[in-house]
């Protein structure tokens, strides 16, 4: 299958890799990491941001989500889209503005080539979301958008968001890598929160390298701590994930 294509921006950063060990990383232009891949377990997560990506798990379960739809918006390393593509069993979209981003993707991270589970479309993902094939269909969206200077995220606005939300399935929600400083996230988490409205919106605390994950849900969830253990029990079983440690710094904006 040919890989879409929508509008592009002409001047895009180059893209690039290095390794250290058994860690093999991606860059735009510059020392930050965009994203990472343990070579000899190509769709594993290996960085502790990106797991905490898939908090949905604990609302969904680890099986429930087969047959699904998940959405990332920006490529990465193609971590979270190979993740719910091979091990998950869902249905795959990630859309990523640089077609240098894919091409690494296909030729040093193993991302598989497009199928009836797996599309990648090259498009600005504020414009993309906003076709009316994407909307209600995403159970599971993943948002890291980020320049290569890593500064504060591309898209934030309250409209971009209110796009994100229409993206979900009743039972959808949507996880945000928040980088940066303080206060850009505070913002960021007010825009989220306007949005799905507070009782929807859960938060991890920063990990030591400065990630701070958000969670909002299309319909407010609001399981017993004993139901997330359950299911935090069984990420770890099933992935290695350090989930049941998840429940100690993962916590809703509003207490219930």
């Amino acid at each position: 299958m040919a890989v879409m294509i929508r509008k592009t921006k002409s001047t895009l950063p180059e893209v690039n890799f290095s390794e250290d060990g058994d860690i093999r990383y991606l860059h735009l232009a510059t020392p930050w990491i965009q994203g990472s891949m343990w070579i000899a377990k190509p769709y594993d997560i290996e960085l502790e941001y990106v797991q905490r990506m898939m908090a949905g798990l604990l609302f969904w379960g680890t099986e429930a989500v087969a047959g699904g739809h998940a959405m990332q918006l920006g490529l990465g390393a193609a971590t979270l889209t190979k993740f719910c593509y091979k091990k998950l069993g869902m249905t795959c979209t990630a859309i990523e503005i640089n077609p240098g981003v894919l091409h690494a993707c296909r030729g040093w991270f193993k991302l598989p080539a497009d199928d009836e589970r797996l599309r990648v479309v090259i498009a600005d993902a504020g414009e993309e979301i906003q076709r009316d094939e994407w909307t209600a269909t995403v159970d599971l969206l993943h948002v890291d958008l980020y320049d290569h200077e890593a500064a504060s995220p591309v898209l934030d606005s309250v409209e971009f968001y209110d796009h994100c939300k229409a993206l979900l399935t009743a039972e959808g929600c949507m996880t945000v890598n928040l980088f940066g400083r303080s206060s850009s996230y505070e913002r960021s988490l007010e825009k989220i929160a306007q949005v799905f409205r507070e009782d929807a919106v859960w938060a991890f605390k920063p990990t030591r390298e400065g990630n701070t994950i958000v969670l909002a849900q299309r319909t407010p969830q609001h399981p017993s701590r004993d139901a997330l253990h359950t299911q935090a029990e069984a990420i770890e079983k099933k992935f290695g994930w350090p989930a049941v440690k998840w429940l100690k710094v993962f916590k809703p904006l509003v207490k219930y």
